[in-house]
């Protein structure tokens, strides 16, 4: 070969390089399909759209559920107990339904179109729940009789109106909550260094939008369900539920898109039936004899090769191939490595993720039990009178406090000593959240005794009647779980993401809502166990409809606890866990 061919074969290998880098490195395309020029798409550029979808989103969301239990005991007429459980609930199938939205996203129809698709079955459900509280017909008549202590119930046709909106938006909410936070942190690099840090600031603005929301949600929307009118109360979210699926739209051009890679359930099948069905074959000495394409890209479309781990090597006989047929193309006989990590990946992540759910039922507190103990204070504030539901105000305000400073101060000053680009790790950020739990569930605890005392003291025990202890003394215990979510909510969003096969995105994230579901439903359960407990022989128990005779503090103390024990697991389980790599 001459000197003027190779100038020309380096010359054109120069140029391939630069057109290469003009374009993003992490299999993006736009919405036809084609690769995407950084300099057009993605960034900071796209997110306004994405985070005013969230915020107007949250805004929804939280205009329901922040009051939810005050409108089942007002107007629907149930008890504490019941209405406090049908809120967990429900909240835990919002939280269960992203399973469904995150298999569809990766499997099928790609993150965009299915949080465009369900937003719009997000969209009918407001629309039902607003209608189930202005018609007069789809809700029952007000009390009447002296203290309003005659409350007819709720008819069976009521009932079934009310909660198919509300369940159209668990819906609704299962193809946006897994989706939106993925697209948004699709539209940084990770090939690229500067997009890779910002991809980290991302997710602390993604959950300072949420809040945004909230903070209307629980100071303003409260007001107006509970001083104008419960139809209007609903309709404003059902409006800003509107605004969020325009504000999507509008950002179409500059977004980047990720193919979907297939079914994961299928693939994770795919390993394990392989593995069971190779189960006589010896693993190889040289793990690089177990079967990977030879291409850059993994046979999974879409996704960067996994680098072979060295534990639960009883899945990589999924990996090893057959000495006397070839059976490269039948992937229930033999998978790839990179597909084999991809589940161990899953299994590796479980401990974690699991130590989230006792952290979400603490948190489910703030919709139910600290609304509840909040109704037996004083709410007024000279001549103001606070709606209980609404000092979850102080939770949003305590977020969009500490998220500026985690990242603006702690973030640099801890990346002094740390060497890590984001400040702590995921992991270490998890831990502190869950730590701050259990000082929010010993302050609220705290309070209850307060009140119980002074309730005893005044003669208040066997009276239904708030105590004169001003609500403002919760405060503290929203202000602690604010700063707890700030940790272990945002840390939990990025471990989910980072740590994730890429193929795999919308499932983790759907993974890390599911710890919110299973802590609403473990928040039921517990009440329902410690009501059956406490009320066997006839006793009132410790949460009775009137708080004044019951010991609500000790159920408090019980989930400070349970998060005590809870961080002891988790400090464990982080010791043990090792990230994954990639190729």
């Amino acid at each position: 070969m001459g000197r003027h061919d190779e100038e020309r074969l380096l010359l054109e290998g120069r140029l391939e390089q630069t057109e290469d880098s003009l374009y993003t490195g992490d299999g993006s395309v736009d919405l036809k399909g084609r690769r995407v020029l950084k300099s057009n798409t993605g960034t900071w550029r796209a997110c306004p759209f994405i985070l005013g979808n969230e915020c107007c989103e949250r805004l929804a969301y939280y205009g329901i559920s922040t009051n939810l239990v005050s409108y089942l005991t007002k107007k629907l007429h149930q008890g504490n107990v019941s209405a406090a459980r049908n809120v967990t609930t429900w909240q835990g199938t919002c939280y269960l339904t992203p399973l469904i939205g995150a298999v569809l996203a990766d499997a099928y129809f790609g993150r965009y179109w299915t949080i465009a698709a369900f937003s719009t079955i997000y969209f009918i459900g407001m629309c039902t729940l607003t209608i189930s509280a202005s018609v007069p017909s789809l809700k029952p008549i007000e009390c009447v009789g002296f203290n309003n202590d005659n409350c007819p119930s709720a008819t069976p046709g009521q009932y079934a109106f009310f909660f198919t909106g509300l369940y159209l938006i668990a819906l609704g909410t299962g193809g946006i909550k897994p989706c939106v936070s993925s697209f948004g942190a699709d539209q940084f690099d990770d090939t690229d260094t500067k997009e890779r840090v910002s991809k980290g600031s991302f997710f602390n603005w993604f959950y300072f939008s949420i809040n945004i929301g909230a903070l209307i949600s629980s100071s303003l929307i409260v007001w107006i369900q509970d001083n104008k009118g419960w139809g209007l109360g609903f309709g404003i979210p059902a409006l800003f539920m509107g605004m969020a699926i325009i504000s999507f739209f509008l950002g179409t051009p500059l977004y980047r898109f990720q193919n979907p890679g297939g079914s994961p359930i299928t693939r994770m099948c795919q390993v394990l039936v392989a593995s069971f069905r190779n189960w006589n074959l010896p693993l190889p000495v040289d793990t690089s004899l177990l079967y990977e394409t030879p291409d850059k890209l993994s046979a999974i479309k879409g996704s960067r090769k996994l680098i072979h781990t060295d534990e639960l090597t009883f899945l990589d006989k999924a990996a090893v191939p057959s000495p006397t047929e070839d059976i490269s193309d039948d992937p229930w006989r033999l998978c790839t490595v990179t597909q084999v990590e991809e589940l161990k990946i899953l299994i590796r992540m479980f401990p974690i993720w699991a130590t989230g759910i006792v952290f979400s039922a603490v948190y489910a507190q703030m919709s139910t039990m600290f609304v509840e103990q909040g109704m037996m204070m004083d709410t007024k504030i000279g001549s103001f009178t606070i709606p209980a539901a609404s000092l979850s105000t102080f939770d949003v305000i305590s977020v969009i406090l500490w998220v500026p400073v985690y990242d603006r101060i702690l973030v640099p000053i801890a990346r002094k000593f740390t060497n890590q680009e984001r400040g702590f790790t995921e992991l270490q950020r998890m831990g502190i959240g869950l730590f701050l739990s259990v000082l929010c569930m010993s302050a609220a605890a705290l309070v209850e005794v307060k009140r119980l005392d002074m309730a005893a003291s005044l003669g208040l025990i066997d009276q239904n009647t708030p105590v004169p202890i001003n609500i403002l003394w919760q405060i503290p215990q929203y202000f602690l779980l604010g700063a707890a979510e700030v940790f272990t909510f945002i840390g939990q969003l990025e471990f989910f993401y980072d740590q994730s096969p890429d193929a795999m995105r919308s499932l983790c994230s759907a993974l890390s809502l599911l710890t919110t579901s299973l802590g609403n439903y473990l928040s039921s359960f517990i009440l329902t166990v410690v009501t059956s407990v406490t009320t066997s022989g006839a006793q009132l128990g410790w949460i009775p409809d009137n708080l004044n005779q019951g010991h609500l503090d000790r159920f408090f103390w019980l989930l400070a606890g349970l998060s005590f024990l809870n961080m002891v697991v988790y400090i464990f389980c982080a010791k043990l866990y090792k990230s994954k790599a990639s190729s």
